[in-house]
């Protein structure tokens, strides 16, 4: 078993490995814990460990200097040592690099074994290779243009990229060992081998007649067929290591092998997502124990902080902003902004958010006397811990962690890499204001490099997940999502229906606002409604001039195109966000018409009518099955902070109990509290002594004051 756990930094390889070996602390376990792996110092930006394991004889090595002699040694390369920046290929000057420096000690004699990462990497990169060529053929063919439009990559399931990169990672592998007259081979495993006591003595006898033949075992997980762990398996008091990533693998390899010394090379800098799961959840409930007066006073703090340090805050971003020059669009770039008058907005928002967080969590919403003295309650609690997974916007990190201070839920960011440095900045300003009644752990930033779809399969830790971004990223996890809720939109198809007894005043202001003000928002307008009687009119003359000035294309719809003998370019798609300066105009032949279009074609987010008749306006209002319905308002008024919520966690067009702008209130569930003394169902039978009353009692009013 191990009996030490070293955590320590090593100085650049360039002759040999374990001279150099720095410890820092010194841990003493009978084995090996993710957590006790994580926190590390770096070496050419890759920190990794060394942990000095119970030798054939029982004794342990007592100094560093006493690693020299470590005779069988197991390496364990991590995702990130492995791969590149943009997790998609491998990092191969630094993959060469590591294999020279093992190579060098398995000709000194000693008996080296590799764990590798990478095959899902690898496998990416080359999925992605062939589903961009396939995409490009087909959208060259279709539109016989030679510029293509970017083209958005599907989901790649992880065991797919596996079985498609082992034999790539294996080849690479094998030609860069050949360069040091050093065989290498390949072994795949799951749990199972470790399990089944015959399987078990196959796999040792294999390694074992790998080493006495000077041979570098090459062990990987199986990913193209293994399933997803079971978090926390090793900590249920089961004197086992479970197989259930790589760097449980190395462990249990080393573990198995009486090996002299493990290596663990990697990138990450903190606790695992799982651990982060925990601490969120732990945090969480006791952030609901707070008075709404902490909680309240908590997020009053975060609000002063964004003012207070926003020459920092700043900073960040414009690196940030400096990094995305020429990789992200223009609208995309505008999301990633900040600015003195954003955080100041943020600031106001947050305050709101504090004041109507007072009555918020433990809030009675019932009270029935079951029977007599037997009073049930039915009560506001916090969902749990909330996944809230969110592309460039840094200004959501602060917005989303002040709804889940004020319901008490427990929280994971996962942002962008392209707000990194923004993200970073914001995370720590919100724990520090956490700090001030102790639940700093309440709100995680997820920083490891797991990928989204990984994230949506811990479903014993998250108990919802809110995706903010794109249209695509939000199919992607609801794809991705096994057994756990999503709350969010997958469009934002927005319309607004111009009737024949619309004003022309207010028509092409509430056009140019709905759709130039802010056209990359999931509440700008996508499609414009016209009656059919006001086209050749001054208003639709008015209406075409506006857009025009405003640089917006127009695509006809079908019916409006076989009213124009030169019509603008007709829509591919009467379902399509444009998210740009580009609108769609259709004509339909009165409001109900318009009202069958919009379920058609709609993705019941935000739809408006326009008109001065009231009748027509309150027939729409009722019709339409959207989360937000407007007369004579623009669709960009369908958002939190505009609603007064302060903020919002999402939009949601999900028919669920939080719909349209999610505030404070949709981050609440209930649970119920029963009150007896020694009440038991069979005193309710036939012939028992008890009769039920189900009677309503007044709710208690919270002071709020």
């Amino acid at each position: 078993m191990l009996s030490q756990v070293y955590r320590c930094g090593f100085q650049p390889f360039n002759q040999h490995l374990l001279p150099w070996v720095k410890c820092t602390t010194v841990f003493r376990s009978h084995c090996i814990q993710p957590s006790v792996i994580r926190h590390v110092r770096s070496w050419s930006n890759i920190p990794f460990i060394t942990v000095p394991l119970s030798r054939t004889h029982g004794k342990s090595f007592a100094h560093r200097s006493e690693l020299k002699h470590a005779k069988r040694i197991v390496v364990k390369l991590g995702s990130a040592v492995v791969t590149r920046g943009d997790e998609c290929g491998l990092a191969l000057g630094r993959l060469a690099s590591i294999v020279e420096q093992v190579s060098v000690l398995q000709n000194q004699g000693r008996e080296m074994m590799l764990v590798t990462s990478g095959a899902v990497a690898f496998g990416k990169q080359r999925l992605r290779h062939e589903i961009l060529l396939s995409q490009s053929v087909r959208q060259a063919l279709h539109s016989g243009q030679n510029q293509l439009k970017e083209m958005a990559i599907p989901v790649l399931e992880a065991r797919a990229c596996a079985a498609a990169g082992q034999s790539g990672l294996m080849a690479l592998y094998e030609a860069m060992f050949t360069q040091y007259s050093i065989c290498a081979a390949q072994i795949l495993v799951t749990n199972l081998d470790f399990h089944d006591e015959q399987k078990r003595r196959n796999l040792n006898g294999t390694l074992h007649e790998l080493l006495r033949m000077n041979i570098v075992p090459i062990v990987n997980t199986n990913d193209a067929v293994v399933p997803p762990a079971e978090p926390n398996s090793d900590l249920q008091g089961v004197n086992v290591i479970s197989v259930k990533d790589n760097d449980s693998l190395a462990a249990r390899l080393a573990v198995e092998m009486k090996t002299d010394l493990l290596i663990v090379l990697s990138d990450v800098e903190g606790p695992t997502v799982e651990q982060q799961g925990e601490m969120a959840r732990s945090g969480g409930r006791m952030l609901a124990t707070l008075e709404p007066e902490q909680r309240a006073e908590i997020i009053h703090h975060l609000a002063d902080l964004l003012t207070d340090q926003r020459d920092e805050i700043l900073l960040a971003n414009k690196k940030d902003l400096e990094e995305a020059e020429g990789r992200l669009a223009a609208p995309l770039l505008k999301r990633l902004s900040l600015s003195t008058s954003k955080l100041n907005s943020l600031a106001i928002g947050l305050r709101q958010i504090a004041a109507s967080s007072q009555d918020s969590v433990g809030r009675v919403l019932r009270r029935t006397r079951i029977a007599k003295n037997l009073e049930l309650e039915q009560v506001t609690v916090p969902i749990g811990v909330l996944l809230v997974i969110f592309e460039s916007r840094p200004d959501c990190l602060p917005q989303v962690a002040a709804l889940a201070i004020a319901s008490g839920n427990g929280l994971l960011l996962k942002g962008g890499k392209e707000a990194a440095h923004s993200n970073r900045i914001l995370h720590l300003l919100t724990q520090e204001a956490l700090s001030i009644h102790g639940v700093k752990e309440a709100v995680q930033l997820v920083n490891t490099r797991e990928e989204v779809e990984d994230l949506c399969r811990l479903d014993k830790m998250i108990d919802l997940i809110i995706p903010r971004g794109s249209s695509q990223l939000v199919r992607d996890i609801q794809k991705a999502a096994k057994g756990i809720p999503v709350m969010g939109h997958s469009e934002g198809i927005c319309h607004m229906y111009v009737d024949s007894e619309a004003s022309v005043d207010k028509v092409t202001r509430l056009v140019r606002d709905s759709k130039c003000e802010y056209p990359a928002a999931c509440n700008a307008l996508e499609t414009l409604l016209i009656h059919r009687d006001l086209l050749r009119t001054p208003l639709f003359d008015q209406i075409i001039d506006m857009l025009r000035v405003e640089q917006v294309k127009i695509h006809a719809g079908p019916k409006f195109a076989s009213y124009l003998t030169f019509s603008p370019s007709e829509v591919k798609s009467l379902r399509t966000e444009y998210g740009d300066l580009e609108l769609c105009i259709e004509v339909v032949d009165n409001v109900q018409d318009a009202i069958d279009h919009i379920h058609k074609y709609g993705s019941s987010h935000t739809d408006v009518i326009v008109t001065e008749d009231e009748n027509t306006a309150e027939f729409f209002l009722q019709h339409v099955d959207s989360a937000c319905v407007f007369w004579n308002a623009s669709t960009r008024f369908s958002d939190g902070y505009r609603f007064g919520l302060g903020a919002e966690v999402g939009i949601s067009t999900s028919r669920i109990h939080a719909r349209g702008p999610v505030g404070l209130e949709g981050l609440l569930t209930t649970k119920w509290l029963l009150r007896g003394k020694d009440h038991v169902v069979s005193d309710f039978s036939e012939h028992g002594s008890l009769k039920y009353l189900h009677e309503n009692l007044p709710i208690p009013q919270r002071n709020t004051n």
